[in-house]
């Protein structure tokens, strides 16, 4: 029993360690400003928030996550036979997808700013499993020799994992080093002031967006009369359903306004600012989150590949670097690297693409079944042939059948 742990290296679990608990700050009141704490889960069901996650996270998850073996020459051979790829490309454990469990944890990461997941290995310490948990049930601590352990809340009580059995991939470090910051709870006043404007538009669509305001008439009422003219002129205004927002006083026979109309308050136009707010937080270009009140055929398509190189891009690098320091041993890695393919959401439609591939192959540096394997498509005999182009030589040869 005691040979893995000798393998790994691992610490006792009975070693001092310093609680790091990332829940404990929002419990005790984690305020600044005029945001304050704000719900993680209320917040990323704002329509923009989840535009943006929803676009990322499935879009990511799409892609191809490969383990590659690195070849002599240089070059990366798919590394098909290894268990972990089929728990990276296929399926990653006995009731998930591949997709569906990357989905869940680049969605806890961007919400919660961690991501947690449970690693399961055979004999040979090779991946086999990878079970995502919620971040919420997942306290971090930090052992004496600066290592990590984790404390998962599940229902069948409390269980301790060490650092070689689980897979934490953070948003962004925080001051400890230790827990990755949520970037709802770095941008709260963003978020709050969204949904403060979310939250009055609700209200305001409730009373069907009818002014308040008060009503007034032009002499005082006799006192014996009063009761009975103000309540039928209720009543009327109840039959009419006119009542939201407007009160009947005596004293004058006008209807003076106490709310501002959206239109003067600017409420749209302030509402398309906190939208455009939140695909800041995000680095999602607005007509990605659905967002195309500027939009051109043009633009789309340069926000588009905007968005691979400038949100997706670096988060496929955060996922990488994490399953490769966790998934592979400091042995492992050096033959085997874990990578996303997004090589196909760079490429151009159909007429860039095979001009393309028509000046690699005419410049000697792509043959047709490199060309049908990007296109997805089989090889063919002969298809491996490299073309040179008959005006060109080296240097050296340069002056061979030379010039006169």
């Amino acid at each position: 029993m005691k040979l893995i742990p000798s393998i790994f290296k691992r610490e006792t679990r009975t070693a001092t360690i310093k609680s790091d608990d990332p829940y404990l700050g929002e419990f005790f009141g984690l305020r600044g400003g005029i945001g304050g704490y704000v719900d993680p889960e209320r917040a990323s069901g704002q329509a923009v928030a989840h535009a943006c996650i929803a676009v990322i996270t499935q879009t990511l998850a799409a892609m191809p996550l490969n383990l590659y073996r690195r070849a002599d020459n240089g070059g990366r051979e798919r590394a098909s036979e290894h268990p972990l790829y089929g728990v990276l490309h296929d399926q990653a454990n006995e009731t998930q997808t591949a997709f569906e469990a990357r989905e869940y944890m680049i969605a806890a990461l961007l919400i919660h700013g961690n991501a947690f997941a449970r690693i399961a290995r055979n004999n040979r310490g090779q991946v086999t499993a990878l079970y995502p948990l919620d971040p919420g049930a997942v306290a971090v601590e930090q052992l004496e020799s600066g290592r990590l352990r984790y404390r998962v809340t599940e229902r069948r009580g409390v269980r301790v994992y060490l650092q070689e059995e689980m897979l934490h991939i953070r948003y962004r470090l925080g001051r400890d080093g230790v827990m990755g910051l949520s970037p709802i709870q770095i941008t709260r006043e963003a978020f709050n002031l969204s949904l403060s404007q979310q939250d009055a538009a609700a209200k305001q669509a409730a009373k069907s967006f009818r002014m308040e305001g008060l009503f007034t008439f032009p002499n005082p009422l006799p006192m014996d009369k009063k009761v009975d003219v103000l309540d039928k002129l209720r009543q009327k205004l109840e039959a009419n359903n006119t009542t939201s927002g407007v009160h009947v006083l005596d004293g004058g026979a006008d209807f003076k306004a106490v709310s501002m109309s959206a239109k003067d308050a600017e409420f749209i136009e302030r509402m398309k600012l906190s939208n455009l707010d939140i695909c800041r937080v995000y680095n999602v270009p607005p007509s990605v989150a659905g967002i195309t009140d500027n939009a051109t055929y043009s633009n789309i398509d340069q926000e588009s590949r905007a968005f691979v190189v400038r949100c997706l891009s670096p988060l496929a690098r955060r996922l990488e670097q994490a399953m490769n320091a966790a998934f592979l041993t400091a042995t492992s890695r050096k033959a085997l690297f874990v990578e996303h393919d997004l090589a196909g959401l760079l490429r151009g439609d159909m007429k860039a693409r095979y001009e393309a591939y028509r000046v690699g192959r005419e410049w000697g540096w792509l043959s047709p079944n490199e060309i049908r394997g990007l296109e997805n498509m089989s090889e063919i005999e002969g298809g491996s042939e490299y073309l040179s182009p008959l005006n060109m030589t080296t240097l050296g040869n340069r002056g061979e059948g030379g010039e006169g």
